[in-house]
């Protein structure tokens, strides 16, 4: 089974996220992001709630919009409640378009996509990499 990525990112942040999106599922990686996976007449919290389930890894894309807008503050939440009750997930801090890490997560090392888009990407992909493998079979 692939490793499932969550990319999670503010509406206003639709792009870069796509774009974050497409790095990740080019390295081989089962990426999930809402704009490829909720549909027309689809039920958001169904599909977040299926997304969720089974992620080994949450990009938090850190906006200059903040993150604590209601969906991107639900999945990064709970995803951090479920870390915290044992489960095997890694909550990665991504500064996106800006914005400042929440400070519960303040001690969790992140990468700055603003600096550096080019760097960054290599940085989050050789994580992935050491932690997942690469090329997980399908």
């Amino acid at each position: 089974m692939k490793t499932k990525i969550f990319i999670s990112h503010r509406g206003a942040d639709a792009e870069p996220a796509e774009r974050l999106a497409i790095a990740i599922q080019n390295a081989g990686y089962d990426t999930w992001l809402d704009l490829w996976e909720v549909g027309l007449g689809d039920s958001i919290v169904g599909k977040m709630n299926s997304g969720l389930e089974g992620l080994k890894c949450l990009l938090l894309c850190l906006s200059d919009s903040g993150v604590n807008a209601p969906w991107i503050g639900i999945e990064w939440m709970s995803t951090l409640a479920r870390k915290l009750n044992g489960h095997d997930i890694t909550v990665i801090p991504v500064r996106l378009t800006g914005g400042e890490i929440p400070a519960i997560l303040a001690d969790i090392k992140g990468v700055d996509l603003v600096k550096d888009w080019d760097g960054g990407i290599e940085m989050i992909l050789r994580d992935l990499k050491r932690r997942y493998g690469s090329n997980d079979t399908p």
